[in-house]
């Protein structure tokens, strides 16, 4: 790992409890009775803050991201990985609330309540500034999933924190929030002591993401918000925040070819387009999972594997690329095609992370050939059922992006990738769309989108890019990093048909409410006030 980002302590917290527990009848039998405030004890409540979600983010998070997207569906395997449709029921946008992948607005909630407690507690401004930034990027990630929820500011008098809050008034008291804190946050040593940190920059691409999502988030009402017609008040917001990032000058996209940006040694690597990521290590920062789910799932038989070695663990392979995504990557030349490993595959050096001229062979000794389009054991089959043999196996097109290697693997698939959370090719292309949306795009809408594909190393556009240019740029871009979903919200796609999620398909989900996710039983259990989301 970059930087001393490691869990010294856990919060064992209820998700969305105002105070803690009061009138405890037991003797104080210690010297302290809270936790003293010493330079080892105060960074250990920050890093357990900055690392509430890498578990979620490891896994859950990006199956309920993905498998809601067009980029990914679920497969079971004679109905193994089915799991009671907790990955399927994401593929139809037919979700319930009692699905595994939907199971962390607990852990967000939790990290509201810890970061409150450091806002409130005796300590330095610095840490509570850089709690603020945390709290509003929890409450962030809560409204884009769920829409209305809490805000929780024990600052705001006469607010009722057990209440959720209508969505539109959650955006704009996250952009408050944010516009407060950014000044005091930090700019310096970004990818050393504040990798993995809340810093300035952070703070800006939150913004950036709000803006360009702002008439998503103030609609009101989830299934209401019409692509086509919805005007957004904040675009001019949006350039100007992405202009300062852009303009500090502490980033840029090509120091190194795409495909190591996201390699099991990126941490190592100084990836200057990374403006906020997560940190994992194999054994000192675990939950980076998704060479489990994403990998072919015979993948322990292969000798080698097509990550250039033999694995010795297998792969859980309950996901598989759909076809209508995997046809984004054909524009000559673009690097990102490497990403996306279909027809017959070849092995990859993991050193070079560029396929060799070697076949890889599955468990019969046979070429191993992927097939773009998925068939069912039955069709139209609720469990997605593709057979639990070599031929099920190969069903689907496979991501490599995020590259295994054997000695990460063997630690319980626990994979040593950082994860981006906010990029600057995602600055730039926000900005891009954010001037076109405006109709001010021309030649420096060009010249963004441009930049992109001069560094992928794919044809450069001669024309101002249209909306579905960006869209279908930043499904390649940001493939596989979790941010599909929330483009399709914004670009009025999300209802598209892809598979499995297509209207001839009776298990398929088309209601617009289903842009947000049902409010887990769980937390309904905890919160009586609450009400399920309409349409659930």
């Amino acid at each position: 790992m970059k930087t001393n980002i490691k869990m010294y302590m856990a919060a064992g917290l209820m998700a969305f409890a105002v105070t803690g527990c009061t009138d405890l009848d037991v003797d104080v039998d210690s010297l302290y009775t809270s936790t003293p405030l010493t330079e080892v004890t105060k960074e250990a409540q920050m890093t357990a803050l900055y690392n509430q979600m890498r578990d979620c983010f490891g896994r859950r998070y990006m199956e309920a991201m993905a498998l809601s997207s067009d980029e990914w569906t679920a497969v079971s395997y004679g109905g193994g990985w089915y799991d009671s449709g907790a990955y399927a029921h994401p593929s139809y946008h037919n979700f319930t609330y009692e699905d595994a992948t939907i199971d962390w607005m607990t852990v967000l909630g939790s990290g509201v309540i810890q970061a409150n407690d450091i806002i409130n507690g005796d300590i330095e401004e610095s840490y509570k500034v850089s709690a603020r930034a945390m709290r509003a990027y929890f409450t962030f990630l809560m409204m884009d999933c769920w829409g209305d929820v809490p805000i929780n500011d024990p600052s705001i008098e006469g607010l009722d924190r057990e209440l959720r809050q209508p969505r539109a008034d959650v955006a704009r008291w996250i952009e408050s929030e944010l516009l407060a804190i950014i000044p005091s946050l930090p700019t310096d040593d970004l990818w050393g002591a504040n990798y993995g940190k809340p810093t300035k920059y952070m703070a800006q691409a939150l913004l950036a993401k709000l803006y360009i999502n702002w008439a998503v988030y103030t609609a009101d009402a989830v299934e209401n918000y019409d692509a086509a017609t919805a005007t957004n008040e904040k675009l001019a917001d949006c350039v100007n925040v992405c202009d300062e990032i852009i303009k500090s000058g502490k980033f840029n996209l090509g120091s190194m070819p795409y495909r190591f940006k996201f390699s099991y040694d990126n941490t190592e690597r100084k990836v200057e387009d990374f403006i906020y990521a997560m940190p994992y290590h194999t054994t000192d920062a675990t939950g980076m999972q998704y060479g489990r789910s994403h990998s072919y799932k015979d993948i322990k038989n292969c000798k080698p594997s097509y990550y250039g070695e033999a694995l010795s663990q297998s792969g859980g392979g309950y996901m598989t690329l759909t076809p209508e995504i995997t046809k984004l990557f054909t524009l000559e030349g673009d690097e990102r095609n490497l990403c996306v490993l279909g027809g017959t595959v070849h092995i990859y050096d993991p050193e070079t992370l560029l396929p060799t001229s070697e076949v890889c062979k599955d468990k019969n000794g046979d070429p191993l050939v992927l097939t773009q389009d998925i068939t069912l054991t039955v069709a139209n089959d609720e469990r997605l059922d593709v057979g639990d043999n070599v031929d099920g196996y190969r069903q689907g097109y496979r991501s490599i992006k995020w590259f295994v290697t054997d000695a990460d693997f063997k630690n319980g698939r626990n994979q040593s990738n950082d994860l981006p959370l906010f990029r600057y090719a995602d600055i730039l292309l926000t900005k891009a769309e954010a001037l076109v949306r405006q109709g001010n795009g021309g030649s420096e809408a060009q010249s963004l989108f441009n930049q992109i594909r001069s560094y992928a190393k794919a044809p450069l556009l001669d024309h101002t890019p249209s909306l579905a240019e960006i869209y279908d740029e930043r499904g390649r871009e940001f493939f596989d990093e979790n941010m599909r979903r929330n483009d399709m919200i914004r670009f009025g796609h999300f209802e598209d048909e892809f598979f499995p999620h297509y209207k001839s398909n009776p298990n398929a989900n088309f209601d617009k409410t289903r842009r947000i996710f049902p409010i887990k039983k769980g937390d309904l259990d905890l919160n009586p006030k609450w009400k399920q989301n309409n349409g659930y």
